[in-house]
């Protein structure tokens, strides 16, 4: 009796302990609904190391975009769809040109269309040139600034590399290099290389205080064009503030900038030629 008794007693401990330990194994495993796998993200890996080479300044838009890293993904698969839709054999709309990416002496953009006299806005010379997208979309919103009461006036388009060369050594004779690398492109490096640059109005520093230059500010972002030089940012751009100076990327790029890169266009195409 007393042996019955003491195996029924340790079979009941089995069970109470086999019970606890199956109930502490099951505590220690880890829920499969939480699991976190890096590798199934590789977008975000990849954003992470992007993010990480931008330009000091840029780390606000870079906490931001961390902070909201699927709503940023969705956005630039947008803008990577758009970029699709470009012409593939010329530069890239969101092509990154500065002073450190450079296009060759002998590049030209194709189908360059001649500035002519006409009723949308104003040319303070003749024989300049744009591309077909950027013209389209000059004369777009040149219609728009016509209703308003404002006629655009385009003071200056493409330029080749020559024209660049002897251009930025004639600011180095008035100037001095020093000075002359703040205002002017070395050529090759020019935004007015690839055609879809525009300055608008006297190009001077009163052009945004004018009708035309506070009319353009407002509204440019909404035909695609993007202030190239902001104030306030010459250690981003290389270049001193430049009121008039406006490129077209895109109707979407300029939302894309606007959201993301505290509209500053030089962090935006820096992270796009990162992630590329």
């Amino acid at each position: 009796m007393k042996n019955t008794a003491l195996l029924l007693g340790l079979c009941g401990f089995c069970f109470v302990f086999g019970g606890c330990a199956k109930k502490a194994y099951a505590e220690s495993k880890p829920a499969k609904s939480h699991e976190v796998n890096p590798v199934q993200n590789p977008d975000g890996l990849k954003l992470a190391e992007v993010l990480s080479k931008m330009n000091p300044r840029a780390s606000e838009c870079c906490s931001r975009i961390s902070a909201n890293q699927d709503e940023f993904l969705s956005d630039l698969s947008e803008i990577l769809l758009e970029e699709k839709t470009f012409r593939t054999d010329d530069k890239s709309l969101y092509f990154l040109i500065d002073k450190t990416h450079k296009v060759s002496g002998t590049y030209e953009p194709k189908d360059l269309i001649e500035l002519k006299a006409n009723d949308y806005f104003n040319l303070n010379k003749k024989n300049m040139k744009i591309r077909p997208e950027a013209y389209e979309a000059l004369k777009e919103m040149a219609i728009a600034s016509k209703k308003d009461g404002i006629t655009l006036l385009v003071s200056s388009v493409y330029r080749s590399y020559q024209y660049q060369e002897n251009l930025f050594n004639y600011w180095v004779s008035v100037d001095g290099l020093e000075e002359a690398e703040r205002e002017s492109a070395r050529p090759g490096t020019s935004q007015h290389q690839l055609a879809t640059a525009v300055d608008f109005g006297s190009i001077s520093d009163d052009f945004d205080k004018t009708e035309m230059g506070q009319w353009v500010y407002k509204n440019a972002a909404d035909y695609g064009w993007s202030l190239s030089f902001p104030k306030g940012y010459e250690d981003v751009t290389g270049y001193r503030w430049e009121c008039w100076h406006f490129r077209y990327v895109g109707k979407k790029a300029c939302r894309f900038q606007k959201k993301w890169f505290g509209d500053v266009q030089q962090f935006m195409l820096e992270f796009l030629n990162e992630w590329k």
